[in-house]
């Protein structure tokens, strides 16, 4: 079975491409974060600054742009996402300024923002079997970008050339995807209509689902991030790893979240999305709770060996929890699909901003095993919530 219709081929290969330079603009700040310290002379708390006015900007850009798609529609939403990511993307780092830098950030966390709705719900309107497997895939494209930009980086750093190249490089590159952009058409797609009725909002408002998706994706993102963010020095400093074996778990764990987003779409043909969802919620959550129980055990060979198991586990089965419930979300709200998948996607953001300063708060305080085993609680609410959004929404990813 084809992943989406002929008709809509073209754009679902432009699309995941999109999606591609997304997962690479999401992770080269950080890959080049001890250059840009060395090269401004940054402090860290300058450098957390200009990071979070990205992070902020985009957690409230992706619930912004769920309006402007029902009010101007995707392609304008998307074009301006894409200027944005131009203009940040060539300018950032020219000047050592703050100010400027931060302001740049900004600009080109709302166009991530504008950039990951749009793509949600054009791939949500495209799927029209509703067996998820088009949602799957193209957040595999996110994936491989967010595993290939720190690459990429290492390699002009590697080869002694300025690191800022990579910057001026996607923003050319995000330009050829506007041009591609242009000549395309979302006529097909269609529009939300929920809100041409004064009560489109109100039943938004008050259907549990619709907050159900931003708690859910809320939690589930500060896992993931956290988990990528602190499992290299939760494997030194517990499992006595070597800072070389640990910067390698970074890499397994995307391993298993690559296998899962690929694997799933072309591998499960069936469409049983709220068991696919619970499933792989459940293997992520086992996997976080004994990974954070062995760091309490004493370290040994053995125990290193299966902690490196659960590293990549934990991976797989963080891979479809983000697409199934955005698919649970826009099957509950067929007419509403931009705003409600919207704050489902700030919720996302939101995740990822804060759970970063929690996990530096508990480990600073109680040591990164406590800080740790926090992820293994909030991966057990990530299952709980699953399973609520499960029963309250339809089975298919489409009505």
């Amino acid at each position: 079975m084809a992943l989406v219709e002929s008709q809509f081929r073209r754009l679902y290969a432009v699309l995941f491409s999109i999606f591609v330079l997304f997962g690479i603009s999401m992770t080269i700040i950080g890959a080049t974060l001890p250059k840009i310290l060395a090269d401004f002379q940054w402090s860290y708390t300058t450098a957390g600054a200009v990071i979070a006015a990205g992070a902020v900007s985009y957690f409230v850009a992706t619930y912004v742009a769920g309006f402007l798609i029902s009010s101007i529609g995707a392609k304008p939403t998307m074009l301006i996402g894409l200027v944005l990511e131009v203009l940040g993307l060539l300018f950032f780092a020219k000047s050592p300024s703050t100010l400027i830098n931060l302001l740049l950030n900004a600009g080109i966390g709302i166009g991530q923002g504008f950039l990951e709705l749009t793509v949600n719900w054009s791939t949500l309107r495209m799927d029209k079997s509703g067996h998820g497997r088009a949602m799957n895939l193209m957040h595999g494209a996110f994936a491989v970008g967010a595993f290939i930009g720190p690459f990429i980086v290492g390699i002009l750093i590697q080869q002694n050339l300025s690191w800022t190249l990579v910057y001026r490089g996607m923003a050319l590159l995000f330009a050829g995807i506007f041009t591609l952009i242009t000549t395309l058409s979302f006529t097909a797609l269609g529009k939300d209509q929920g809100h041409s009725t004064s009560s489109g909002r109100r039943d938004l408002l008050r259907h549990p689902a619709y907050w159900l998706g931003f708690i859910t994706l809320l939690l589930y993102v500060g896992v993931e991030l956290g988990i990528s963010n602190w499992i290299a020095e939760y494997f030194v400093s517990t499992y006595k790893a070597s800072p070389a074996s640990g910067s390698f778990m970074v890499s397994l764990f995307w391993i298993g979240l690559l296998a899962g987003r690929f694997g799933v779409p072309l591998l499960y043909r069936g469409n049983r999305q709220g068991v696919m969802l619970l499933s792989m919620s459940i293997l992520m959550s086992l996997s976080v709770v004994l990974l954070s129980a062995l760091g309490f055990a004493a370290p040994s060979g053995p125990v290193l060996n299966l902690a490196r198991i659960l590293a990549f586990l934990s991976g797989l089965g963080c891979s479809i929890i983000y697409p199934m419930v955005v698919m649970r979300i826009g099957s509950a709200f067929p007419n509403t699909q931009s705003e409600a998948v919207a704050f489902a996607s700030m919720g996302g953001g939101v995740g990822a901003f804060v759970f970063p300063f929690l996990m530096a708060a508990l480990a600073s305080a109680y040591g990164i095993q406590i800080g740790f085993a926090s992820y293994g609680l909030f991966s057990i609410t990530v299952v709980i919530s699953s399973f609520i959004l499960v029963g309250l929404t339809k089975e298919k990813g489409r009505p």
